[in-house]
């Protein structure tokens, strides 16, 4: 029996030297040291053998156990070292390797267009100022000269939350806020988005506005034209060529239109223009009389002008887009060109 004690112990210990996970270690450990394991079915047989010779088995077995036992551990040390610097392999790092440069992301285009529009106004004393998009109809509508039932209210396709509130249609209701609150002379930009049922190419039921108002004593329609021009020439280049063409807005009187030449073909007309030679870019007019009496301003002491652009138009103007919607689709190819 010491001899079976002393191969299972050598046969053993060649089988942890070839063993190559530590599954195959916890195998052997079974098969040697388990319930049913060859060393356990060898301690069974102590009790068949001489007494004389029982005590001198034991001790033998007792050092089998002990060394098989420790060298499994030692076995599943030299593993775990193993496949710990096999792993640290596996993620070193070639430093010598050149690096990869972090893709950055950039400005939405209408969010460059409305910043340089801004800017613009700022270097020429105009004030941000911002609003609730979802507006009172009084503010949307009846303090800027257009009441229940005026015709114009057909024009803004309206989204209405309930009967007194809606979306708005526009931030002129900014200006009216803003008079409320402050007294003459007003300098002021309302940027922000704005909503409309509507939606083809060249519409979008939300897009964004930057309207303006200037109010002080003796403003005069020169002045429009003058703080216009310089935006036009700022944002389309200073050989720009703009004209005014009188149009109608309910809370302006007089008002106009600008229209800049037609960039695709200098003014010859062509598809884009339809063939004209003109874009409309905004519309404009001096405030007319009766929106004052809203804000408790005296129309026989102060004068003003307002305007409003669509930043979607000026950017697909600016950059040739001829979808609106394209502004939208969040389309990385299209938006990388920005």
């Amino acid at each position: 029996m010491k001899e079976e004690l002393e191969t299972l112990l050598k046969e053993t210990v060649a089988s942890l030297s070839q063993a190559l996970t530590e599954k195959d270690v916890s195998e052997i450990r079974v098969k040697v040291l388990g319930r049913k394991g060859s060393l356990t079915q060898l301690l069974k047989r102590l009790g068949t053998i001489p007494d004389e010779v029982r005590k001198e088995i034991g001790r033998v077995a007792n050092q089998v156990k002990t060394d098989l036992e420790a060298k499994i551990e030692e076995t599943l040390v030299r593993l775990r070292e193993k496949e710990r610097k096999a792993a640290l392999e596996r993620e070193r790092v070639d430093v010598t390797l050149p690096g990869r440069r972090i893709p950055m992301g950039k400005k939405h285009p209408i969010t460059q267009i409305l910043e340089q529009v801004i800017d613009i106004f700022s270097r020429l004393g105009f004030e941000a100022v911002e609003g609730p998009e979802v507006e009172l109809d009084y503010y949307n509508f009846e303090a800027l000269n257009i009441p229940k039932g005026h015709p114009a209210r057909e024009m803004q396709a309206t989204f209405f939350i309930s009967e007194d509130v809606v979306l708005r249609t526009h931030t002129s209701p900014n200006q009216v806020r803003t008079m409320e609150k402050k007294r003459p002379p007003v300098r002021m930009i309302c940027p922000g988005a704005v909503y409309r049922c509507d939606s083809d190419p060249t519409h979008s039921p939300m897009f964004h506005q930057v309207e303006g108002l200037l109010v002080d004593k003796g403003v005069t329609l020169a002045d429009l034209k003058g703080v216009l021009t310089v935006f036009v020439h700022q944002m389309f280049g200073e050989k720009t060529r703009l004209r005014f063409r009188p149009s109608f807005f309910p809370f302006t009187e007089p008002s106009a239109e600008i229209d800049i030449e037609c960039f695709i073909c200098g003014g010859k007309g062509c598809g884009v223009c339809s063939n004209t030679g003109w874009l409309e870019i905004l519309g404009s007019g001096m405030v007319d009389p009766a929106v004052y009496k809203f804000v408790n301003y005296d129309p026989e002491e102060v004068t003003g002008f307002a305007f409003g652009m669509g930043i979607e138009r000026i950017a697909m103007l600016k950059y040739g887009i001829n979808d609106i919607r394209l502004f939208f689709m969040n389309d990385l190819r299209f938006l990388r060109q920005f």
